[in-house]
C-alpha cells in the first residue's frame, strides 16, 4: 500500500530550513493587514468581525505550517478521497444545507458555517494534478483523457451553480481548466470550447437568476439603477477614487465610517483598504500578492514531482484569479460574482481551503526532491 511510504526521510531541522519564508512572511502580512482592515470595518472597535478573523487566522496559519510537515506523498496519496468528500459536502449542503439570502451553500458545524464550494476550489486542483500524473502525456489528448477530467470539473460546477453560486462555479472552472491546460491538453480543444460558450450565451442568460441577470445589467449600466443594483458598484468606485494617491489614512475612510459602503468586510474588502491607504497603499498589497504568486510558481519549478508541478502552478494560477476577479469587480471592470480576496476578506470557509492550499505549497517545497511514482 502507497500509503506505507509516507516516511520522514527528513529530519525536523531539515524541514524547518525548506520552509519559503519569503511565502510565509507574505502571508503573515497579509493577516496583519486583514486585521486592521477589519478593524477598520467594526468603525474602529475590537468588534465581532475583527475578532473572528482574528482567531481564525491565529488557528488556520498554524494549521497551514503543521500540514505543510505533511509529505507530498500524503497529498497524492489523498487527493482522489479530498475530492470525494467534499463533493459529498457539496451535495449534502444543496440538500440540507443552511440558507441564507436566497443561497443554500453552507453546512453548519456549530464552530463554523463551513461552505464547501469554497474546499473545492483546492481539492479540484489536487485531484486532476493527480490525475495526470498518473497518465503518459500521449494520452492526454485521448477520449479517455478527456472525458474524465471532463466530469470531474463538470460535476462539482454544476453543484455549485445550482446553489445558486455563479461566481465560486466559476474561479472552480477555472482553477481545473488551468490544470488540463497544463497537463498538455490540446489548444484546439479550448478553443471549440470557447466558441461553443460564445454561440450558447444568449441561451444561457434565459437560464440566470433574475439577481444574476441584474448583476450583468447594472455591470453594462451602473447608473440605470443608482439606488438600486448600482448603488454598491457606484459607492465602491467613489471610495476607491476618493483614496487618491496615498488615501484618508487608517480609520478616516468616509464611505465606509458613514455606512454608505456594503458588504465592507467581506468581497469589499479592498475597497474598504483603497479609499484609507490610497494607490500607494493599493500598489503594496498588489506586490504581496504578486510575490505570494511568484513563490508558489517558484516552488512548482523546483518540485521534482510531477504532481507538486501541476498543484503549485494550478494553485498558483487561481490566486492569481480569485485576486484579479476580486478587484476587478471592486472596480466595476466585472460584474459582482461574490468573489473574496485571500486572505484578506472575512470568511472562515475561505480563509480554512486558501490556507490548506498554501499548507500543501509549502510541503512541496519542503519535499520539493521527493519523488512520486
Amino acid at each position: 500500500m502507497e500509503y506505507t511510504s509516507f516516511n520522514n526521510q527528513l529530519s525536523f531541522i531539515q524541514k524547518i530550513r525548506n520552509f519559503d519564508y519569503i511565502l510565509m512572511t507574505c502571508i503573515l502580512l497579509l493577516g496583519l493587514i486583514s486585521s486592521l482592515a477589519m478593524y477598520s470595518t467594526d468603525g474602529g472597535e475590537l468588534l465581532f468581525h475583527t475578532k473572528s478573523h482574528i482567531v481564525k487566522f491565529s488557528i488556520f496559519f498554524p494549521m497551514m505550517i503543521i500540514l505543510s510537515f505533511f509529505s507530498i506523498k500524503f497529498w497524492h496519496f489523498f487527493s482522489y478521497i479530498f475530492y470525494a468528500i467534499i463533493l459529498i459536502f457539496l451535495i449534502w449542503a444543496a440538500m440540507y444545507g443552511v440558507k441564507a439570502s436566497g443561497s443554500q451553500r453552507w453546512i453548519n458545524l456549530y464552530f463554523l458555517n463551513l461552505q464547501p464550494s469554497e474546499l473545492m476550489k483546492i481539492a479540484i486542483i489536487g485531484c486532476l494534478a493527480k490525475y495526470y500524473h498518473r497518465i503518459q502525456i500521449d494520452k492526454v489528448n485521448s477520449i479517455q483523457g478527456i472525458i474524465i477530467p471532463c466530469v470531474v470539473l463538470i460535476l462539482p460546477v454544476m453543484i455549485v451553480a445550482s446553489q445558486p453560486d455563479l461566481g465560486t462555479a466559476i474561479l472552480i472552472a477555472l482553477s481545473g481548466l488551468v490544470v488540463v491546460w497544463l497537463a498538455g491538453l490540446n489548444i484546439k480543444f479550448f478553443a471549440y470550447s470557447f466558441v461553443t460558450l460564445l454561440i450558447s450565451l444568449p441561451f444561457a442568460v434565459a437560464f440566470l437568476k433574475p439577481y444574476q441577470k441584474l448583476r450583468v445589467l447594472t455591470f453594462i449600466n451602473p447608473d440605470r439603477d443608482p439606488l438600486g443594483a448600482g448603488y454598491q458598484i457606484i459607492q465602491s468606485k467613489i471610495a476607491v477614487g476618493s483614496g487618491g494617491l496615498t488615501g484618508k489614512g487608517f480609520l478616516k475612510g468616509t464611505q465606509s465610517y458613514l455606512e454608505f459602503l456594503p458588504e465592507k468586510h467581506t468581497d469589499f474588502i479592498f475597497t474598504l483598504f483603497a479609499e484609507e491607504y490610497g494607490f500607494v497603499g493599493a500598489l503594496v498589497l498588489l506586490l504581496i500578492y504578486i510575490t505570494i504568486i511568484y513563490r508558489v510558481l517558484h516552488i512548482g519549478y523546483i518540485s521534482k514531482s510531477y504532481f507538486a508541478k501541476l498543484f503549485c502552478y494550478g494553485y498558483g494560477s487561481a490566486i492569481f484569479f480569485y485576486v484579479v476577479v476580486n478587484m476587478s469587480m471592486v472596480l466595476g471592470l466585472l460584474p459582482i460574482v461574490g468573489s473574496p480576496l485571500p486572505i484578506m476578506s472575512y470568511g472562515g470557509s475561505s480563509m480554512l481551503a486558501t490556507m490548506i492550499g498554501f499548507g500543501i505549497v509549502m510541503s512541496a517545497k519542503i519535499y520539493h526532491k521527493q519523488l512520486i511514482a
